[in-house]
């Protein structure tokens, strides 16, 4: 059983990559928990969750004003993009760069609708990750919580 859920795991953070979803720091962080408990990897995903929704849900608000203040605006947007290139969530991190080339040109159309697609790619990351956790705890503990 142990080994059909590191299949699991493994087919999908591979799928996540091909897919653009991860990069290489996102490796660096899975390495730096092998052979413990996923505990660590459970926080650190956690925590960039956590951070990322509270920015987004930021964003919106920024960017829902009658009048924009762009510098807040990209001030959140790099925060976002510092917290996800730190994970290792690739797509997030691009999506934040399209956000942050409309905030320069103060463009509100096109802040809004890169951030709708930064929110989609944060989801779709989210569930994965969530399912990327279940499976790290599964082969944990069939392998005996060694």
């Amino acid at each position: 059983m142990a080994a059909y859920a590191q299949e699991q795991l493994e087919a999908l953070v591979s799928g996540m990559y091909r897919e653009g979803f991860l990069d290489d720091q996102f490796q660096q962080i899975r390495a730096l928990d092998e052979g413990g408990s996923p505990d660590f990897l459970v926080e650190v995903i956690g925590l960039f969750c956590a951070d990322a929704e509270r920015i987004l849900n930021e964003l919106t608000g920024l960017l829902n004003q009658p009048a924009v203040d762009f510098k807040k605006v990209d001030a959140n947007v790099h925060q976002l993009k510092g917290s996800s290139a730190s994970i290792g969530a690739h797509s997030v991190k691009i999506s934040c760069m399209l956000v942050r080339e409309c905030c320069d040109r103060n463009d509100k159309e096109g802040c809004l609708q890169a951030l709708n697609l930064a929110k989609l790619r944060f989801y779709e990351l989210s569930k994965r990750l969530n399912i990327l956790i279940q499976l790290e705890q599964a082969v944990y503990a069939y392998q005996g919580g060694k």
